[in-house]
């Protein structure tokens, strides 16, 4: 499973960074960015709750299908 976030849409409120710390964090601007893009099998559940938490819907799956289309 790989992420990624839309920094178009991003409001940086951090709610994914503390739903998945494995996997999400901030940068010194208070950007979210993707700490891990392949998430480690023990943060999967987490990850999906931080994607499901997203108030703006801005973390997506990378999927083989849409990798191939960026």
């Amino acid at each position: 499973m790989k992420v990624k976030i839309n920094n178009e849409a991003c409001i940086g409120c951090g709610a994914c960074t503390y739903t998945c710390d494995k996997v999400f964090g901030l940068n010194d601007e208070g950007v979210v960015v993707v700490k891990a893009p392949v998430v480690p099998e023990d943060a999967k559940e987490d990850a999906n709750k931080a994607i499901e938490g997203c108030p703006v819907g801005a973390i997506s799956v990378v999927t083989e299908e849409n990798t191939n289309n960026q």
